[in-house]
């Protein structure tokens, strides 16, 4: 009679203590010695490097695949095909992470490799599921900055983010909050924004920030004004609330303003008020029209995820297991010849 028992999975893979996961893009100066930094460091449990290629249209792929040849640990190479933005490449990367912990970091070398260390240690004896690092001097441009304290203000309103935390994108998180995190299929990701809608637990630590090696950030006004929109209408109804209030407000003054003039029109001999009825018009329209767009905003990111818009598209995956060292070569020859 025959065997009819089922036949057992595969063994999954064991877990790693470590996953760091990279967004390359413009990086093809900086991610090789990065990467080389990364396979040096001392982990215990193991630890692989996730590279995301965003459509880099220099040769930063060349670069990721020739990595992936020459690994000497575990490094997994995605490559989208075409540029998404950075949470975008993140959200791509978290998907291949096996790590009991997931640290994503830039390509630009401004966060010291060293300090990956540091941030897995603080993650595993605090048992915090996310740890975010701030630094004493960002080495960005005065605008970059500027902007970003404005972001962070900004986000301790919409996504409820604990008063003083820094929201940097060198994070660690737990593998629940990746789990979670990736779930997340809309085409407007904000990676800060799904972590505080996973978690509280957080924490920060202090690091080092250091001047950018080659080349300038890939962040223009452009696109760090698009981040700061998915933060803004992504994940939370706090700007039409807020419009909703500035209606309000600016209704009360227009009622103030009507019944000070029916007065001034009865008891007085008002000037025609020129000036201060187109001052009144333009303050209005211009508050009408930047509702309009609020509530357009909201329509249009609705309209593309109805449609399926995608968060990323993947071209191919690439996987490489560290390749054995020159000296151990012969050793494994003269087994196999045994």
């Amino acid at each position: 009679m025959p065997d009819t028992a089922p036949t057992p999975a595969p063994a999954a893979p064991p877990q790693l203590a470590l996953t760091i996961v990279i967004p390359v893009y413009n990086g093809a100066t900086s991610i090789g010695e990065l990467v080389a930094a990364l396979e040096g460091l001392t982990i215990n449990g193991g630890h692989d490097i996730v590279l995301v290629n965003d459509g880099s249209p220099d040769d930063s792929l060349a670069i990721c695949r020739d990595l992936v040849e020459r690994a000497r640990v575990p490094v997994t190479l995605v490559n989208l095909s075409r540029n998404y933005g950075e949470h975008n490449a993140v959200m791509a990367g978290l998907r291949h992470a096996r790590g009991a912990h997931v640290i994503t970091m830039d390509d630009d070398l401004q966060n010291p490799p060293e300090e990956v260390e540091r941030l897995l240690a603080f993650a595993q004896q605090s048992g915090h599921e996310v740890i975010y690092t701030h630094y004493d001097e960002k080495r960005h441009a005065a605008w970059r900055n500027l902007g970003s304290r404005f972001t962070n203000w900004v986000a301790g309103f919409v996504i409820d983010k604990p008063k003083d935390f820094y929201l940097s994108s060198f994070r660690c998180m737990s593998a629940f909050v990746v789990r979670e995190v990736a779930r997340y299929e809309g085409p407007f990701p904000y990676v800060d924004g799904l972590i505080l809608q996973v978690t509280q637990d957080i924490d920060r630590l202090l690091v080092r920030h250091l001047p950018r090696a080659v080349g300038r950030s890939n962040y223009t006004m452009r696109r760090l004004l698009r981040l700061w929109l998915s933060m803004f209408v992504n994940f939370s109804v706090m700007p039409l609330r807020i419009s909703t209030l500035t209606g309000f407000a600016l209704s009360l003054v227009g009622t103030i303003g009507s019944l000070v003039t029916v007065t001034e029109a009865l008891f007085f001999d008002p000037p025609a008020g020129w000036a201060s009825l187109m001052a009144a018009v333009l303050l209005l329209s211009g508050v009408q029209l930047v509702i309009l767009g609020i509530v357009g905003e909201y329509l249009g990111r609705l309209y593309l995820t109805a449609n399926k818009k995608p968060q990323s598209v993947v071209k191919s995956v690439i996987r490489a297991a560290p390749r054995l060292p020159q000296m151990d070569r012969p050793s494994v020859r003269a087994r196999e010849r045994a």
